[in-house]
């Protein structure tokens, strides 16, 4: 295969079956089915558990549930998501940072109004933090431990409140889940001893290594602290369902170990806001206590205070803000760019949550007096029209959901005509006067924020990922459970689906139910068997062209490395920016941030990662700059740090003064032995081109090299021609070169090839450095970049994460394979401004495999990389 292989082709080398790697390479759409067969075996479960319940007895229990109950769940689930806040302040706490107390406070809320109503992909609390936290400036390494440590809170303070209340109380719950107490404590004393045995060892901050990670502990103030409000969380969250029971003989603390569980096993089956995980754990602990139609109506009422409410909260603050932009104020101009950020994400579990709403509401029976009234004024295929469709346009916005969430402008346009004529039709089909209202509270959020949603592109170019293929199928699925729950008195015929009359509800169910199965399977097979919409190309002589323009005209040098030819080009629409990439494996790499018009960028990230997804490839983005972070974390992209690139100040730039002492030693040595530096301009080259094709060839079988490429320069003439080169000659012969990379706006340069004879003098390298930039300073330019260092600025600490324990391990000991502290030494020579460097992964993708697509990529393959 000409050396192209990757990491995955690797582990199979050896001609056999590798389950392992056929897990990692299907891991998303395995555990997206895996998922859906668990809800399939939930839905089996809750028609078993409530098969004595009846429609009409849970409508009846959710009229019969008294206002003061409701006023107490809601007074509960403030505390609650007031206690929520505070994991967040606690975990920017524990790494040591300080954030404004309105920023974090609202994205700490949104994140929990979105991850409780859907908890998937792009509406995962954990991704609503990371495009939250990196518009504040927090590096990816740092969002990563604020997610981690939310994360841990939760589930150990989870655990350790279960365990404490079944030790408690172990003698009420055994007979309600059929355990023993003498068990039920055991299990609970060894959970609490564990998390106990944890709390001491890290009482000082001591670190836990794990063998591939390692978690620096919160001390024991830190810890008692998050463990309280963990403990206050869920027993405040707990009352939410507690209050809206009937009056049972189940006590609090035995209802709050009976939740703990449910929440738990709910989160632990991926199933999107555990719907039906918890319901079946409540079902099944407290039938036998309280009466199952009595205990859905709560449930129901739960979901609608504790997930839907707080959505809508956190719509019309960030609504509040965006009317507020007109205002004059710091304070109220911040929190809008953060709610910024926030409101797509929120109107995307918004439209998912409306489009599942208009979905169920299509297979449960209208009022009778709601019947009545219709068919006095309106004809019947109105109604059943009516009816029909708006389980349609729920599917529409379920799927315009996702678009909401990459600000397209196309979804924007199909979630307005959805919900606007989900709104006339939730009217004309059943007077919902509740559904019409909340498509209204979607329809005010979607025109609030027209602004953010700008980009140019249609909803049908978007294939569904796995994990929105799964939520539309545990939607599907669901609206077939709740039709054979409430019209399980009703014997199925065949005829059923011909019947149209005001009072046939069940078939106009059957008839809504088979609409959406039908349209949910096209939109599945559109999504897996579309062919890639764009696919890489080399790049043609008129796109290098339009790229080097573009290059040109703007201030990243590096950037002319794309003069090389053996990258593609993505353009921007308007054709003012562009990105160059290469693929390899099943890795599409790009090249350093976008170049171009600054407007273009956030597009050109999102069609570069859709396009990678649509060929079935992750996307990558190699050595970008901290400013693409929040484009790619906006895009579902993880950053990991790469190194530190070296930036020396031109305009400080002298050799004078003690720390230079150095190399003004060695350029003195240097013009002692008769170096002597020139710049061969571009029209001139070709007058010593043989010269130093001949010192580049000495070089590369000196170094037994070969030729690199995509991030590194190859030597090909017309490469070398166009851009001026520096040259050292000794005894008029050139022994040493460099190209100069530079363009029109003077605000940075860099050198690419830099090679010498082995018989040029010791030095001759420094010398050249300098001279180049002496030269540089001379002709106005304000930047010189020196390159990255690979792993550079790596964490040292303990508890670093493990991509950084890597790197650090690497960097320190790694000069073997790669002179990574010479490197760095050599560059610090030059007294540089030191940035971050990142590489940025989709799809939750392995940085490893990323990080090794792009080694063969640079080195021509596995032979490339091994020859150096």
């Amino acid at each position: 295969m000409s050396g192209h292989g990757n990491l995955e082709n690797i582990e199979e080398s050896d001609g056999g079956f590798s389950f392992r790697g056929l897990f990692r390479r299907y891991r998303t759409p395995l555990t997206a089915a895996a998922t859906l067969v668990v809800f399939c075996l939930v839905g089996y479960a809750i028609m078993q558990l409530t098969n004595e319940v009846r429609y009409d007895d849970v409508v009846d229990a959710l009229a019969a549930t008294r206002p003061s109950a409701i006023l107490l769940a809601l007074f509960f689930t403030g505390l609650s998501f007031l206690s929520l806040i505070f994991y967040d302040l606690n975990a920017i706490e524990y790494i040591g940072k300080k954030l404004p107390f309105p920023h974090v406070a609202l994205t700490a809320f949104s994140a929990y109004a979105v991850g409780n109503t859907a908890g998937f992909g792009a509406l995962s609390g954990g991704a609503i933090r990371y495009r939250a936290y990196t518009r504040l400036g927090l590096s990816p390494e740092d969002i990563g431990r604020i997610i981690a440590f939310v994360t841990l809170s939760f589930g150990l303070g989870l655990a350790g409140v279960a365990a404490i209340a079944l030790i408690i109380i172990a003698d009420e719950i055994g007979p309600l889940i059929g355990v023993s107490a003498f068990l039920l404590r055991l299990i609970a004393g060894s959970i609490v001893a564990i998390l106990g045995a944890v709390m001491i060892i890290g009482r000082d901050g001591r670190v836990l290594d794990l063998g591939p990670v390692a978690i620096r502990l919160p001390d024991s103030r830190t810890w008692s602290r998050q463990f309280l409000v963990t403990a206050f969380d869920i027993a405040a969250s707990a009352s939410v369902l507690y209050v809206l029971l009937p009056q049972t003989a189940i006590g609090w603390p035995v209802f709050l170990a009976v939740y703990a569980i449910a929440v738990g096993l709910g989160v632990l089956s991926h199933v999107p806001a555990g719907l039906g995980v918890f319901e079946t754990v409540i079902i099944a602990s407290l039938g036998s206590a309280v009466n199952i139609d009595a205990v859905l109506g709560s449930l129901v009422l739960y979901r609608l205070v504790y997930h839907v409410l707080p959505l809508l909260i956190a719509v019309l603050a960030v609504s509040a803000a965006e009317l507020r932009r007109f205002v004059d104020h710091p304070a109220a101009s911040s929190v809008r760019r953060i709610g910024g950020r926030l409101m797509p994400q929120l109107l995307s579990a918004l439209a998912l949550l409306l489009g599942v709403m208009l979905v169920f509401s299509s297979v449960t029976p209208t009022p009778d007096q709601n019947l009545e009234f219709l068919s006095n004024y309106l004809p019947l295929p109105m109604v059943e029209g009516a009816h029909f469709l708006s389980s349609l346009l729920g599917l529409a916005l379920v799927v315009a959901a996702r678009g909401l969430g990459q600000r397209l402008d196309g979804a924007w346009w199909v979630a307005v005509f959805s919900a606007v004529a989900a709104l006339t039709l939730s009217l004309l089909k059943a007077i919902a006067l509740v559904e019409a209202a909340f498509l209204a509270f979607l329809i005010f959020g979607l025109f609030v924020s027209r602004r953010l949603f700008t980009r140019h592109a249609s909803l049908l170019n978007q294939a569904l990922t796995a994990s929105w293929l799964m939520a539309i199928a545990v939607i599907v699925v669901g609206a077939v459970v709740i039709l054979l729950f409430v019209y399980r008195d009703v014997e199925y015929s065949n005829q059923l689906w011909w019947q149209f009359e005001f009072t046939a509800e069940a078939p106009r169910g059957l008839r809504a139910v088979l609409g959406i199965t039908i349209i949910s399977s096209a939109i599945a097979i559109f999504s897996l068997l579309r062919p890639a919409a764009f696919r890489p190309e080399p790049a043609t002589d008129e796109a290098l062209a339009r790229a080097v323009e573009i290059v040109m005209k703007q201030g990243n040098a590096d950037a002319n490395l794309v003069r090389m030819g053996d990258k593609s080009i993505m353009f921007s629409e308007k054709g003012d920016a562009f990105i160059m990439y290469g693929r390899q494996g099943r890795s599409w790499i790009a090249l350093f941030d976008p170049v171009g018009e600054h407007r273009a960028v956030q597009e050109l990230v999102w069609r570069f990662v859709e396009a990678a997804r649509a060929a079935g490839c992750r996307a990558v983005f190699y050595q970008i700059s901290p400013a693409l972070l929040s484009h790619c974390a906006d895009a579902g992209l993880r950053a990991f740090k790469l190194g530190e690139l070296a930036v020396a100040d031109l305009r400080t730039f002298e050799m004078k003064g003690g720390k230079w002492a150095n190399l003004r030693q060695t350029a003195s040595r240097a013009q002692r032995d008769g170096l002597e530096f020139a710049v061969v301009e571009p029209q001139d080259i070709a007058s010593v081109i043989d010269d130093l094709a001949a010192v580049s060839a000495a070089w590369l079988e000196h170094h037994n090299a070969k030729e690199k490429g995509f991030s590194l320069g190859a030597f090909d003439p017309d490469y070398v021609s166009s851009q001026p080169v520096g040259i050292l000659k000794k005894d008029g012969r050139i022994v040493a070169f460099a190209n100069i990379l530079v363009t029109e706006s003077r605000e940075e340069s860099t050198i690419d090839l830099m090679r010498f004879s082995p018989d040029a003098p010791k030095g001759s390298m420094d010398f050249l450095f300098v001279q180049i930039m002496e030269y540089l300073r001379g002709q106005g330019f304000t930047h010189f970049n020196l390159g990255m260092a690979p792993l550079s600025g790596m964490s040292k600490r303990e508890a670093a994460p493990v991509w950084d324990r890597i790197g650090s391990t690497v960097f320190e000991h790694g000069e073997r394979f790669y002179n990574f502290k010479g490197l760095r030494a050599f560059k610090s020579k030059f007294h540089p401004h030191w940035q971050p460097r990142y590489l940025a992964v989709s799809g939750g993708g392995n940085p490893m495999i990323a990080l090794m697509d792009a080694t063969f990529l640079i080195g021509g393959g596995l032979k490339g990389v091994v020859r150096k």
